[in-house]
């Protein structure tokens, strides 16, 4: 039975940083894109960032580049969201997701939509002082 798991979401301030985990079990292969989504109240969601597990190639969200990093641990089969200079529009539900297959280079950015294979359930991520 597939199982995505999110972790770490919480209340932080502006400025600050948060790393949110997403543990994936029961795939059968190792090959897959894993992102990250968010949905703020009222919002449509959206692709924040994703990663693939064949040669980490990667893709983020403009308003998040150069603050939010994405990573992977194929042997952990984790895939964690470093989010940095945290901002009050940041709020939001932060959700993993996964498609099974190997995709590389523009496709990482086409397949990073709403059409994953799987999905947790969410961590709530709020920025407020």
């Amino acid at each position: 039975q597939v199982q995505v798991v999110e972790s770490g979401g919480g209340l932080v301030q502006p400025g600050g940083s948060l790393r949110l985990s997403c543990a994936a079990s029961g795939f059968t292969s190792e090959n897959s894109l894993v992102g990250w989504f968010r949905q703020a109240p009222g919002k449509e969601r959206e692709a924040v960032s994703c990663i693939n597990t064949f040669d980490s190639g990667t893709y983020y969200l403009d308003s998040v580049k150069g603050r939010f990093t994405i990573s992977r641990d194929n042997s952990k089969k984790m895939v964690y969201l470093q989010m940095n200079s945290l901002k009050p529009e940041d709020t939001a539900n932060y959700y993993c997701a996964i498609r099974m297959g190997i995709y590389t280079g523009q496709f990482i950015r086409q397949r990073c939509n709403g059409d994953m294979n799987y999905w947790g359930k969410g961590t709530l991520v709020t920025v407020s002082s």
